[in-house]
């Protein structure tokens, strides 16, 4: 008889007994999955079951017995274990903390974070990679230094795919469906107890609607669209089917449900609520652009809102937007047609009311090398945002060349895009035994206080350290044979020809770790470029080297699949296979165990394409020892003694040149510095260099690679000064009224704004380091006052073109003013250094809300 399949499936949640209740508010909070001790009762509860559920706080409580649960009900000791983890999740959600303590009246009242992908834990299993990763670590971070964030994204119901390998190694996906009803989130209710929603217009059809789920992550609120309604057309249904699936359309419509749904969605939360409307909106990478055009058709034509003109509506919105772009190349962005958002957005689109040739020129690429057929989201999100950055030094720099078109008049260095280098959330990323070896010295690393922790690691003696690295590269060793099992078994081999899986990788053997996206420019195969080479460094017979990989690549990216398919068929070769393992459906389970495991970690992407990375500052967390190409965060922050930088080559055109000198510098590196340093042993047994270096990477990296770091920064930087500035234009919009028609008036003269003539005196034939030169500038406003520019003295060291550069700005002061609005204005300089010297004048607008001298793009230069 065939297998019976039911017709309905849906999941009856438990009832716990009173004195249990307990259970149902901690796994109904996300704290659970970055705090230990609430990990424990719930492993107290049933550890076998704790197990099989993937370490999951809803699967556990629907799994386990009733009888089990009435026992437990009268286990004394258990409830009082349960009563303190009540306790203290009370006190961590309502104490003041950071930001309470520290901002407080000059930060915003909340902060509306938007993001396509939320990797929190792997229980809610909505990302790819790391913009997700990166989403999570900075709300888990906000909510532990008590940042008012509110997240906003979708509730993918396949998420983004499970990954398995077919026996000749090729990517296989599946989608598994996933029931809201199993995981820690709570659908938004209208106070009247009927399912909250909301709805966008779509053309030539009903509205979409979509409910509102919410996952409690500490302190923070995660909203999460879902378009799985009934009432739906099975196209709108599929919305939010998975995560960066489907054509444009498909596409288009997720960042439409994102953007404009999502910022309804807020006020609904807000309304129903009665949390404090957010003062600050922040864009994680162009998909959620579009919340800008739904905020600002609530400004202008929203029947409850202030009816507000365009141009002082696109004021009021900017100056509470921060965009953050993670993306170093074209090709990363999301661009769409022009004449399919036009589809979306002519009347009555979904946002009826803004005129949409507006909104098509918000996205246009009207810049030299801009295709004019395409809308792209990034563009559009520098456009509505005044405040904008990359996520490292090295990508702020990437990211003004990259957009540079958008300010043409301006030298990359000033354009308008700053930096604020990624962190990761330490609590959920670090090892219990690492954060106990600090708390056996009074340290607690979960405080606020987290400079503890660095303060003690040098009274952690060497072998101490050395022992707790074993048993984390042990359990990573157990997980991943584990893993290489199932996976085999999956491949179609039989359980009688997997013998060998039992003594593959060591526990005592140098562990190389390598996780990642596995687009064309991360190199997974870099390592690859001489396999006989490589295998001679794994089998080494007195310092073997042994490689743990994993990462997915997207599901229609062919190109990336192969890339897995030849890495996996050289570590099923049965000469290496003891020493190279690739383990599929790369996620935070695995990431968990993988990073403390490692002794080093392998980042080798073709440079400058890393935005930042962040595996590699969970593995320095560890103690793992970096292993890099000088990109992305490591550019910044490697200092010589922290880990190892790869030789990049630079410059050499040819790729498979270039490629292979770098994998000849990576064979170098491993097999003469870190598999040397790795297995020079101390009489007792210990690499004391090696856990040298250790010390000094969490002393040297620690304190920088935090997300709480991270999120000061951001609070600071952008956040309050988004704020402030929002307030000064919002209290009566008069601020925002008289923004918009000062740059219409500027940009409206402009073209009459010159530098007519530029005098300098004082330095006379042979000018000295200390003497000082007056400059004099005589400039054309036109219709201009004074007061609405700043006429600057740029000055600097001269190329043999006569190009500046290492430049420095003095702002000259208006000496007279003639007829026919001419002026004369006056400055002061000293000639601060030796060698060649040059300036020139430049006349730039100038407002007290402006954030940028770029702001508005435009600049007068001598002719």
């Amino acid at each position: 008889m065939p297998p019976v399949r039911a017709i309905r499936r849906f999941t009856v949640r438990p009832v716990l007994p009173d004195a249990l209740a307990g259970l149902g508010t901690l796994a109904a909070n996300l704290r659970w999955s970055w705090h230990p001790p609430t990990q424990d009762v719930f492993a107290a509860v049933d550890a076998d079951v704790w197990a099989s559920t993937g370490h999951d706080p809803v699967r556990l409580l629907g799994a386990v017995g009733r009888d089990r649960l009435d026992e437990l009900a009268a286990d004394e000791g258990f409830l009082a274990r349960l009563g303190a983890a009540e306790a203290d999740l009370d006190q961590y959600l309502t104490a003041p903390r950071w930001f309470q303590q520290k901002v407080a009246d000059d930060g915003p009242r909340a902060i509306a974070y938007f993001s396509p992908e939320f990797g929190i834990t792997a229980v809610l299993p909505q990302y790819s990679g790391g913009l997700g990763i990166l989403a999570g670590d900075h709300l888990k971070s906000a909510s532990d230094l008590g940042v008012p964030i509110i997240g906003v994204g979708l509730l993918y119901r396949h998420g983004y795919f499970r990954q398995a390998l077919s026996r000749e190694g090729w990517q296989q996906e599946t989608y598994p469906v996933l029931d809201p009803d199993e995981l820690p989130i709570s659908l938004l209710r209208e106070r009247t107890g009927e399912r909250a929603t909301i709805s966008i217009a779509m053309p030539g059809g009903p509205d979409l609607v979509a409910r509102i789920w919410v996952a409690r992550v500490g302190r923070v609120p995660l909203l999460m669209l879902d378009t799985d309604v009934e009432g739906n057309p099975q196209a709108y249904i599929d919305v939010t089917d998975r995560l960066y699936g489907g054509n444009s359309e498909h596409r288009l419509r997720q960042e439409l449900l994102l953007g404009v749904g999502g910022v309804r969605a807020l006020r609904a939360y807000c309304r129903i609520t009665g949390h404090p409307e957010p003062e600050v909106f922040h864009t994680n990478e162009g998909h959620a652009g579009f919340l800008g055009l739904e905020r600002i058709r609530e400004l202008t034509v929203a029947p409850n809102g202030p009816q507000l003109d365009l141009a002082t509506a696109l004021e009021v919105s900017r100056a509470s937007t921060v965009f953050t772009t993670h993306t170093p190349v074209p090709a990363g962005i999301d661009r769409f047609p022009r004449t399919l958002v036009e589809q979306y957005f002519a009347e009555p689109g979904a946002t009826p009311g803004v005129p949409v040739e507006r909104i098509l020129a918000l996205g246009a690429e009207d810049f030299a090398g801009g295709d004019p057929a395409v809308f792209n989201m990034a563009v559009m999100g520098f456009r509505l945002a005044q405040r904008a950055n990359g996520v490292s030094l090295l990508h702020g720099h990437v990211s003004r060349g990259m957009f540079n078109g958008l300010w043409p008049a301006f030298d990359e260095a000033e354009v308008p895009i700053g930096s604020i280098t990624n962190g990761v959330h330490a609590p959920t990323w670090v090892a219990r035994e690492i954060f106990e070896l600090a708390a056996g010295r009074g340290a607690d690393p979960r405080g606020d206080d987290v400079d503890a922790f660095w303060d003690v690691v040098d009274q952690v003696p060497a072998a101490e350290i050395w022992n707790v690295k074993r048993v984390l590269r042990e359990r990573l060793v157990v997980g991943a044979r584990q893993r290489l099992e199932r996976s085999w078994l999956e491949r179609g081999a039989a359980k009688a020809e997997l013998g060998w899986i039992d003594d593959a990788l060591d526990p005592d053997v140098l562990t190389i770790g390598f996780a990642r996206r596995v687009p064309s420019y991360k190199r997974l195969t870099l390592m690859l470029r001489d396999p006989e080479r490589l295998k001679a460094l794994l089998t080494d017979p007195e310092r073997p080297v042994q490689l743990i990989i994993a990462g997915k690549s997207h599901p229609a990216d062919d190109g990336g699949k192969r890339l897995i398919q030849e890495l996996v068929r050289f570590a099923d070769d049965p000469a290496v296979r003891h020493r190279i393992v690739f383990l599929p459906n790369y996620d935070i389970a695995m990431a968990l165990p993988l990073y403390p495991g490692c002794d080093v970690w392998l980042n080798n992407p073709l440079r400058p394409y890393e935005a930042c990375g962040t595996s590699g500052m969970k593995a320095a967390l560890n103690g793992g020892l970096n292993l890099s190409i000088l990109d992305g965060w490591w550019d910044e922050w490697f200092d010589g003694s922290n880990g190892w930088a790869i030789p990049s080559a630079d410059g050499v055109e040819d790729v498979d040149k270039r490629d292979d000198l770098e994998a000849a510098a990576l064979y170098d590196l491993i097999e003469n510095e870190v598999a040397a340093r790795f297995y020079d042993r101390d009489a007792d047994g210990v690499p004391t260099r090696w856990v040298e270096m250790m010390r000094h990477t969490l002393k040297s990296l620690g304190p920088k690679v935090l997300a709480s770091r991270m999120v000061r920064d951001y609070v600071r930087e952008l956040y309050s000064p988004a704020a402030q500035h929002a307030r000064a234009l919002n209290s009566d919009y008069a601020g925002a009224v008289e923004l918009a028609a000062w740059k219409s008036r500027v940009l409206a003269a402009w073209p009459q704004v010159r530098v007519e003539h530029v005098e300098s005196s004082g330095i006379g034939d042979a000018p000295e380091v200390g003497a000082p030169m007056s400059v004099r500038a005589f400039v054309a406003l036109g219709a201009l006052e004074p007061a609405d520019v700043a006429v600057q003295l740029v000055h600097g060291r001269t190329t043999s073109d006569d190009e500046l550069v290492d430049t420095r700005v003095v702002d000259l002061d208006v000496a007279e003013s003639y007829e026919a609005g001419r002026h004369r204005f006056d400055g002061t300089v000293l000639l601060d250094h030796a060698g060649s010297f040059g300036y020139t004048v430049r006349v730039v607008p100038r407002h007290a809300q402006l954030a940028s001298v770029a702001e508005l793009g435009v600049v007068a230069l001598p002719s």
